[in-house]
């Protein structure tokens, strides 16, 4: 692991499984969005969406279903603003609460002027916001953010990301000045794809908990109550 990082300048949180445990609501909602837009479930009560961005889930579930990549790219908005319709009629029948530490971590780093926050999550734009405010955050303590509608890929989301924090701020920000915090490999490898710092909690969506540690992120923590004295101290 690095020692103290002193030179960070952007912190991207994915959602699910960092900042908060949604419990069941994105599932369901998920569900309730694919049968509206391409009128099946396709499986969706089985399927492991853990660091995967919602684009990805549509595409390993609906071909064998008869859509196309071409067809799920042109119905994306239909399924964003399906999905956001049903969280949003759905989200207060689940218990959606932040994880351990994680409301402190925020609170503290939004004293630092020199932080800038942000999401990078799997889940498409118009859903983060909502279970973001299910679970006592502000999406306005977030002004970047890269989504899973925006790429299949979420190793593409951390160059998205980047770009909208350089030109938010109006300077340059090199990748080794950003921190990557998520719950899965997918979350490693896409910080390893920016050359970001990477750390990983184990309060969330890996298949075996063993699998974070064996991919080396440069930190990783049992959940966000050790992060500032780990990896950002004041």
């Amino acid at each position: 692991m690095p020692g103290i990082l002193t030179d960070v300048q952007l912190i991207l949180w994915d959602i699910d499984g960092t900042l908060l445990w949604p419990h069941g609501s994105g599932r369901a909602s998920t569900r309730l969005a694919m049968l509206e837009v391409f009128k099946t479930e396709a499986g969706i009560d089985t399927h492991h969406f853990g660091g995967k961005t919602d684009w990805r889930t549509l595409l390993d579930l609906l071909p064998p279903h008869g859509f196309t990549g071409d067809d799920i790219t042109r119905l994306m908005p239909s399924y964003e603003d399906a999905a956001a319709r049903h969280l949003a009629a759905v989200i207060n029948d689940y218990p959606v609460e932040p994880c351990p530490g994680a409301h402190d971590v925020i609170a503290e780093l939004r004293r630092r002027d020199h932080l800038l926050q942000g999401i990078l999550t799997g889940n498409v734009s118009t859903t983060a916001p909502i279970k973001l405010r299910a679970a006592g955050y502000d999406p306005s303590w977030f002004p970047i953010a890269a989504y899973g509608s925006e790429a299949p890929d979420r190793n593409h989301l951390p160059f998205i990301a980047l770009e909208r924090a350089s030109a938010h701020l109006g300077r340059p920000i090199q990748p080794h000045q950003v921190v990557i915090v998520g719950d899965t490999l997918a979350d490693i490898a896409c910080a390893r794809a920016l050359g970001a710092v990477a750390v990983a909690v184990k309060t969330g969506y890996a298949t075996n908990q063993d699998e974070l540690a064996a991919a080396q992120p440069d930190y990783l923590l049992d959940d966000l109550t050790t992060f500032l004295g780990q990896v950002l101290p004041a």
